[in-house]
């Protein structure tokens, strides 16, 4: 596919897949020379998600009539099932294209004169090992592999660029550049996944360098599953969002499946934005403190990758991990105002540092469940960005290292 003049076929938006085409003789050669091994060489991969994944990393222009180089290639390491790995347009009403994941497969969303299609394809791809994605446009086809095997052909979905003598075409690393309301088939834009290896077009035809809209985070060289907090960084949901209290008796549990933690800080919290920790769960030299704002405090030694239990009755909290079991009696005061957090708009569930909080916990979660049922960090009312929704590090600093 490499031309020896500036490409006059495709439409807009497919001219921008020619941004993943491979380099001659390139399809294969990372499977044969394995894509777990990083070579010395590379930069570090690039984190792609920006904390709410609305907004890109980085953004790109190309003009297409000078593109004299029409190859690119790049390399997905993910435990995230959903989200943005780039979009391109160039006309966002009308000249789209969004490469993603659902369900852990390849995702193609494009909107054109010529076609408006959603499909997906491929072997999931959330698995944490690298993976080889890349896209073909031969004469009105489109072609998809993944890892070297083609798993997507679509026909008839590219024309001519003769009515676009000019045609600038944006592209945007790891989310959008409209409302995600505008896709064809909504997702959560966020990914939390590595991208690296990666090609972008012909030097000449960039009419811009790429511009980070933040600054970029390289990746963990291991990760896990999970969800990990570095120090300071918090997420809230509200409390009308997750699974209710059962009313008769009154009864609410959270659990928290803890794999790391070091520091000292809050872990999680109930309140309101003004008044934040009227029920809390503090790390301190390794024990969980429970402290209800007025009463005692309780504390329970903690044990990593043993499930940590919060219950919370009529009249006492109860907090257990394994055997072990802490029950703390709340004051009628207390415990009123405790259950008029569920009836109010501002009530908040606070994971990590609260709000003006100087923290030195992180900690890292493979799952938070309410009253049974997993919650999703990326349905989280806000959350920082520098949390890592679907990952954790491995290794001797994942207690306090905040790269990604």
């Amino acid at each position: 596919m490499e031309g020896r003049g500036p490409l006059a076929t495709s439409p807009g938006w497919l001219s921008l897949l020619l941004l993943l085409l491979p380099p001659p003789g390139h399809q294969g050669r990372a499977l044969r020379h394995g894509l777990s091994a990083q070579r010395i060489q590379d930069p570090p991969a690039v984190h792609l998600s920006s904390g709410s994944g609305q907004e890109p990393i980085t953004i790109m222009t190309f003009d297409f009539t000078k593109i004299r180089k029409s190859f690119s290639s790049f390399e997905l390491q993910t435990w995230d099932p959903e989200g943005v790995i780039f979009y391109g347009d160039t006309n966002p009403k009308d000249d789209w294209f969004v490469l993603a994941l659902r369900d852990g497969r390849s995702e193609i969303q494009l909107h054109n004169q010529l076609a408006q299609v959603t499909v997906s394809a491929g072997p999931r791809l959330d698995d944490g090992r690298w993976h080889q994605v890349e896209v073909r446009v031969l004469e009105d086809s489109l072609l998809l592999s993944v890892d070297g095997e083609e798993v997507l052909r679509l026909r008839q979905v590219s024309g001519s660029l003769a009515s676009k003598p000019q045609p600038i075409v944006r592209i945007a690393l790891g989310g959008l550049l409209f409302p995600a309301s505008s896709l064809r088939l909504p997702l959560v834009p966020a990914l939390d996944g590595c991208l690296r290896r990666g090609t972008w077009l012909d030097p000449q035809a960039q009419t811009s360098g790429s511009v980070p809209m933040r600054s970029l985070k390289s990746c963990a060289l291991q990760s896990q599953p999970g969800t990990f907090f570095p120090p300071g960084t918090r997420a809230e949901f509200n409390l009308q969002d997750i699974p209710q209290p059962h009313v008769e008796p009154w009864a609410f549990s959270l659990d928290l499946g803890l794999q790391q933690a070091a520091g000292s800080g809050h872990l999680l919290a109930l309140g309101t934005p003004e008044n934040p920790s009227q029920l809390s769960l503090h790390l301190q030299d390794q024990k969980v403190v429970v402290s209800s704002g007025t009463g005692p405090d309780l504390d329970l030694p903690l044990v990593l990758g043993l499930p940590l239990q919060l219950k919370l009755a009529a009249s006492r909290v109860v907090l257990n991990q394994g055997s072990k079991k802490e029950i703390l009696a709340l004051p009628a005061l207390d415990l009123a105002s405790l259950l008029k957090l569920w009836v109010q708009p501002q009530g908040r569930l606070f994971l990590g540092a609260l709000p003006g909080e100087t923290s030195s916990a992180s900690f890292c979660l493979n799952g938070l469940w309410a009253q049974g049922q997993k919650l999703d960090m990326d349905r989280a009312l806000s959350r920082s960005e520098d949390i890592w929704t679907h990952s954790c590090p491995q290794g001797p600093n994942n207690g306090t290292d905040t790269t990604h």
